[in-house]
């Protein structure tokens, strides 16, 4: 315990003692963070001329958030791992802590503004391409951004003054304590707001959706929903989960686990839930994969006459 002075290092426990189990680990955490399809989900938006729509647009962005918001916390972890150094300054602790806050509550919103972007399409189809404009689309994402800076900002800069004389350990490889210190401000109006936005725009889809004639129409509508939906269940579910009692110490284990799952396996599953319910997304990586298979084969067709 220190008392007497402030503290200016913590001393992060982590997931696990045993030495093969951080083998594990590391290895693990290491495949999800490289084996990731958000850059080629990144990728195929950007190139493929198919995927221009709103709805893609959007998808882009939640993939560059999910990557940064995985970056804002893994290497650090690894790192820990790796060398045996389990302390981290404290300046270095409030950075990651903006960072990691900044793009996990921009990530909320967006989900958000993607439930508009699909009720939009479902309810008012004629009038997609006019309200989902390239322009209101830029508008919205910048909002996100916005609000998460806005959200997270006050609280930081009020723990900014706070002076540690306690315990310099830390049992939790997200740092709970300090992340709890601002979810606790900031997560009733993020999730408030967000999951009101989410569950409106779904309410009134399956309104829509069940007016719908045929059966056909019900399971195209349906479909075009259910990435989404299935995303959304689990940022939201893990998220109230761990933090509808941040306090207790006896789930502190399990919460490291829902927070391993938030952190990377998430954000590793989400392209790929995307991409096996999206036939458009399908093609467009079916497409490439086809183009660069044509431009490897004239490569080598080129050498082989030279």
């Amino acid at each position: 315990m220190m008392r007497n002075h402030t503290i200016t290092t913590f001393i992060l426990l982590g997931l696990t003692d045993d030495p093969q189990m951080k083998t594990l680990v590391f290895i693990f955490l290491c495949l999800t963070y490289i084996i990731t399809g958000n850059l080629t989900i990144i990728t195929l938006t950007l190139v493929d001329s198919h995927l221009k729509a709103p709805m893609y647009y959007f998808l882009q962005n939640f993939a560059l958030l999910e990557i940064s918001f995985t970056s804002a916390c893994l290497p650090r972890y690894l790192y820990n791992i790796a060398t045996g150094d389990r302390s981290i300054t404290y300046n270095i602790c409030v950075i990651q802590v903006f960072f990691t806050d900044v793009f996990g509550v921009t990530e909320f919103f967006l989900l958000g503004a993607m439930s508009y972007d699909r009720y939009v399409a479902i309810c008012k189809p004629l009038h997609y391409m006019t309200i989902m404009s390239s322009r209101v689309c830029r508008r919205l994402v910048l909002c996100c951004w916005i609000s998460g800076l806005l959200i997270i900002l006050p609280p930081l800069t009020l723990f900014l003054d706070m002076k540690f004389c306690d315990s310099n350990v830390i049992d939790y490889f997200f740092y709970t304590w300090l992340i709890e210190q601002l979810v606790i401000v900031c997560a009733v109006l993020t999730f408030i707001l967000t999951l009101v936005c989410v569950v409106l725009s779904y309410l009134y889809i399956l309104k829509t959706i069940l007016r719908f004639p045929s059966a056909q129409q019900r399971k195209r509508a349906f479909s075009t929903c259910s990435s989404h939906m299935i995303v959304v269940s689990i940022t939201y579910g893990s998220c109230i989960f761990i933090y509808i009692k941040p306090s207790a110490k006896e789930s502190v284990a399990i919460n490291k686990a829902v927070t391993l799952l938030m952190t990377s396996i998430a954000p590793m599953l989400n392209p790929f839930i995307y991409t096996l319910r999206n036939k458009q997304v399908r093609q467009a990586f079916s497409d490439s994969f086809k183009k660069l298979k044509l431009i490897r084969d004239i490569r080598i067709r080129s050498k082989s006459k030279t």
